[in-house]
């Protein structure tokens, strides 16, 4: 017994210490740019070679970027804690139907998973990211969690942020942006790898339709200048 209660002790300061250096890490992130993510040492790892990425303040990306990752990814970012819960609903619903586990993953989300977790669709992985999720949205503001997104996102093979996508799939930087460019690179998101938003597939181009019919509908551009 006297065994079993040392154990559970050290597990719960193990657990609190964890828990600490989550919350100091995300807090440290509000002020400071992350030097990597877990997805670009992955990459590095498994390719043993360098990515492509230019870090840019959200003020030098052009406004059609955060409002085509809105538009494909996150229409209620700027509402909801972190968490979209009619989404996560609906997603836990399909399950339990026969579909397999489904993302509805926030933005908040995906730059959760992006600095700190891993690729897959495990419930101990979106349990975590919900998790990082929460704490990123109550310690940053919406415009760092945007700026960061960008930043950080995978746009290629080896290409992370925006800006290194723009100038890789069209030679400008992000600041130029049109809408159309900005709906390609948003379509590609959900699996990088495989889409190319410089020669976009069928596929890719029905995306970039849908994109840029919501980005209508939620308003243009009005609609992020909160975020600037």
């Amino acid at each position: 017994m006297t065994l079993l209660k040392t154990v559970l002790r050290w597990g719960v300061w193990l657990l609190t210490a964890c828990l600490l250096l989550a919350v100091l890490t995300i807090f440290l992130f509000r002020y400071v740019n992350p030097p990597t993510t877990a997805f670009i040492l992955a990459w590095q790892i498994d390719n043993q070679t360098g990515v492509e990425q230019h870090w840019v303040p959200l003020e030098n990306i052009s406004p059609w970027m955060p409002l085509a990752v809105i538009a494909s990814e996150d229409q209620r970012f700027l509402t909801h804690w972190g968490l979209d819960l009619d989404a996560i609903a609906t997603a836990v619903t399909a399950f339990q139907e026969g579909e397999g586990l489904r993302g509805a993953s926030t933005i908040t989300q995906q730059t959760a998973k992006n600095l700190f977790l891993w690729s897959g669709r495990s419930f101990v992985r979106k349990g975590l990211e919900a998790a990082f999720a929460v704490g990123i949205d109550g310690l940053w503001p919406k415009r760092r969690i945007m700026e960061v997104y960008l930043n950080v996102a995978e746009f290629g093979p080896g290409i992370y942020g925006i800006e290194a996508a723009s100038q890789a799939h069209f030679g400008i930087g992000a600041s130029q942006l049109s809408p159309e460019q900005a709906a390609r690179l948003a379509a590609v998101l959900p699996n990088p790898r495989v889409y190319n938003a410089a020669a976009p597939s069928d596929y890719v181009w029905q995306r970039v339709s849908w994109i840029r019919g919501q980005m209508g509908q939620l308003g243009g551009t009005k609609l992020v200048q909160p975020l600037y």
